[in-house]
């Protein structure tokens, strides 16, 4: 229920502004996650958060020329396991302001900075149900983070592009795992509605 209420809302965010908007893009993406690892010392050393292949979705519009902005989020396809024992699975989602300066004609940078969180699922082998969320079979521990990234459009064929990229997510409190930064790095292939 909250996943189709938070898509709905999005998609009305997405339909009021984008009357307005120049330029409205959606994206799918595949990445992988790098964050340090444990020092060798450490007696009892909490896990990288690192590894694993991440999918997620992009949506983004233009107000003014080049500036614009972009909403993402990027979750692990498969469950890691935690410590060698619990299933779990980082969630991460994030808002952004957006620079797209215009580089050759085929070509355009991408300059993202933002807010957002980490979601990290914890999951369990029972459920517990409330009237508002339902029945889950999971805990997450919740995380306010901040995002730097980059990337360039390629528009091999019309209004499709194809954008290398890469994320630097600073999250604050994040002692599940031994370092406050994770690094995601993939290509998202996408759809440019309007002028470019």
């Amino acid at each position: 229920m909250r996943r189709l209420a938070i898509i709905v809302a999005f998609a009305f965010l997405v339909s009021v502004v984008g009357a307005q908007a120049q330029q409205i893009d959606i994206g799918f993406g595949v990445s992988g996650l790098n964050s340090p690892s444990s020092e060798p010392s450490t007696v009892f050393p909490a896990p990288s958060m690192g590894g694993g292949t991440y999918v997620g979705f992009s949506g983004d519009f233009l107000v003014h020329k080049d500036l614009g902005v972009q909403g993402e989020i990027f979750w692990r396809a498969h469950q890691g396991i935690y410590n060698g024992y619990q299933p779990y699975r980082p969630l991460f989602w994030d808002f952004n302001g957006m620079w797209l300066p215009h580089l050759a004609r085929r070509v355009t940078g991408e300059f993202v900075a933002g807010i957002g969180a980490t979601s990290i699922r914890f999951y369990n082998n029972y459920y517990t149900c409330n009237y508002i969320t339902g029945c889950t079979n999971y805990t997450s521990s919740n995380h306010f983070m901040g995002d730097f990234g980059a990337g360039v459009r390629f528009y091999p064929h019309g209004n499709v592009f194809i954008r290398p990229e890469a994320r630097l997510y600073l999250i604050r409190n994040n002692v599940e795992f031994n370092s406050n930064r994770a690094t995601r790095y993939g290509v998202t292939i996408g759809y440019t509605f309007g002028e470019r």
